[in-house]
């Protein structure tokens, strides 16, 4: 390929509104064009890059024995009707009618389609296990699209899905297409972790999440490193201290904390650790009662230790809370008395259901609201002081230096971007859409299904998280627009240079490499400046003074200074450098 017939349309600066460094290189590089809001075109460069991800998926898709397939964009509302998830996604889900007024969606995910596909060609067990899998465009009505590529509104994903006979199958295709995603993610050249994760509003039992390591990550990612145990922050379990409830110590006493309502600010003003404090966080869940439509509100309260943080995907999972609501001030007032700030469990107005966490089972002698502004309570004890919680569940986000859940040594906490997901499903689609096969004894059986998604949009965005500097993009050799660009010095003047640097571009063309060569007559600093914020790994620079010496230069991206190679053993040098 030659610049000349190419589209290069970099920027010396980013928008103003591109506030990740993906986000602000893509759109410098000129691989992406804002068209709306989340919404952006794939300009060449960029679409380069999208067609390599989606070639290494797809061969390794196929290596695992799943079907390529292409379901609808937009698709009918009763098969999301039929699962329920029609009302219940909420306004992610794009909703659109005809000119018929008949109902649609655009499609964010296709598990309806795919079941009503199962249930219609599938009939015997001898015809199970399948794996369809599409790589299609998406659309989520995102409330604050932001970051480019990373949250946009409309995306690519490559989405499969298993289908087999009984669970012990479904385990068997969820392992193939985890040890499937491992290889993809090994070839794009990317540092990932899998860890295990919630499955959210898919559903599910079994689920893996495959993070790009990247300081920027939104996500944090649990691990140990002495053990192979990883988790998303939703999942890592935070365990029970080891050990008995210290006795009691101190007295209970009503403390004067002036302006203090904070446990940060109440431990600061008494001179005690954070870890002492304990906070009250007011939840609330609504359902019908049993006087039919009339709603009936109860209110929880949740205690954790001052220096955690709630864990809200835990917290669903407490007996009660799945549809929990943080509670309005006029409940939490109905309840303690006392405005948010000064609350505690001791002294309410109202009874109300309480759970507290594991760590705070096991305190003693700990600090919470008094019910009433500008005063706490020190020296609390479980049993003297405050009844035994009704419920004692893991309701926080662990923190570096906690013990790993296998037993096998302390947690550390890095940043990530999810890229891909894998989640055993069961039969929570299948039972809805009666998505039944005839098994050996002649009954129908519903299909035990899998699903698995990849970002191919986002994980160019994932990989320039990892891999830029000050000068721009990073890319490795497998995800590169172009692996190695050649670019000749003075060629206008030179036919030299450019015979050389044209013999250099079709030698390696024909040796099957995406090669660019730049003949677009740019001053060197202009030229050499353009690749290296677009990213490509290789380059090869052609001068006149050069040749005379028999002799080209070979920078890698990653380089500071570019090396000398002989003129009459480029290509080999090349082909050695790229494993050809």
């Amino acid at each position: 390929m030659k610049a000349s017939q190419f589209l290069i349309a970099t920027l010396k600066e980013a928008p103003a509104d591109a506030e990740v460094v993906s986000h602000q290189l893509m759109m410098r590089a000129g691989l992406i064009k804002k068209l709306g809001a989340g919404i952006y075109n794939y300009m060449p460069m960029g679409l380069r890059v999208i067609r390599k991800v989606e070639a290494i998926v797809r061969e390794e898709m196929n290596r695992a024995g799943a079907m390529e397939l292409s379901m609808p964009v937009v698709q009918p509302a009763e098969l999301w009707q039929e699962t329920g998830r029609f009302e219940k996604m909420g306004p992610e889900l794009l909703r659109i009618r005809d000119r018929h007024e008949r109902d649609y969606v655009v499609q964010p995910t296709s598990e309806e389609v795919v079941t009503d596909i199962a249930r219609q060609e599938i009939r015997s067990y001898k015809q199970l296990p399948k794996n369809f899998y599409q790589i299609q465009t998406k659309f989520r009505d995102e409330r604050r699209p932001r970051f480019g590529l990373m949250r946009g509104r409309e995306f690519i994903m490559k989405d499969a899905y298993s289908f087999d006979r009984d669970g012990e199958g479904a385990q068997r295709s969820y392992q193939t297409m985890a040890q499937a995603y491992r290889a993809i993610f090994d070839r794009f050249g990317l540092r990932y972790r899998a860890v295990a994760a919630d499955s959210g509003a898919i559903g599910g039992d079994l689920s893996e999440e495959f993070q790009v390591i990247a300081a920027t990550g939104e996500d944090a990612i649990v691990y140990c490193p002495s053990s192979d145990y990883a988790a998303n922050m939703e999942k890592a379990e935070a365990l029970a201290p080891s050990g008995l409830r210290p006795a009691a110590q101190e007295p209970l006493k009503k403390t004067p904390t002036p302006g203090k309502s904070t446990c940060a600010d109440v431990a600061e003003l008494l001179g005690l650790p954070l870890k002492r404090t304990v906070k009250s966080l007011v939840l609330a869940t609504d359902g019908l009662g049993d006087q039919g439509p009339v709603v009936k509100t109860e209110v929880w309260l949740l205690l954790l230790r001052g220096d955690h943080d709630m864990n809200e995907v835990k917290v669903s999972k407490v007996p009660g809370l799945a549809n929990f609501r943080f509670a309005t001030v006029p409940e939490i007032e109905t309840h303690f008395g006392c405005k948010p700030g000064y609350l505690g469990p001791i002294g309410l107005k109202k009874p109300l259901r309480v759970v507290a966490d594991r760590e705070v089972a096991v305190m003693a002698d700990w600090i919470c609201g008094a019910n009433e502004v500008d005063f706490h309570l020190t020296g609390v004890n479980w049993g003297r002081d405050v009844p035994e919680p009704e419920q004692v569940a893991d309701l926080r986000n662990v923190v570096a230096g906690d013990a790993s859940p296998d037993g096998k040594g302390v947690l550390a906490i890095e940043r990530g971007i999810e890229v891909g997901h894998v989640f055993y499903l069961g039969t929570k689609y299948s039972k809805a859409m009666n998505a039944t096969f005839l098994d050996e004894d002649g009954k129908p059986k519903l299909m035990e299904m899998g699903c698995y998604g990849i970002g191919i949009t986002r994980l160019p965005a994932a990989a320039i998280e990892q891999n830029h500097d000050e000068r721009g993009i990073i890319w490795p050799d497998a995800l590169a627009p172009f692996t190695v660009v050649i670019c000749p010095i003075g060629a206008h003047r030179s036919q030299a240079v450019r015979e050389e640097a044209l013999k250099l571009h079709d030698a390696l063309q024909a040796s099957g490499v995406d090669v660019m060569l730049d003949d677009r007559d740019e001053r060197p600093g202009a030229m050499f400046a353009d690749w290296e914020l677009i990213g490509v790994p290789h380059r090869v620079v052609i001068s006149e003074r050069g040749l005379k010496e028999g002799q080209l230069e070979y920078q890698h991206r990653r380089d500071k200074e570019a090396s000398k190679i002989a003129t009459i053993d480029a290509l080999g040098f090349l082909r050695g450098r790229l494993g050809l």
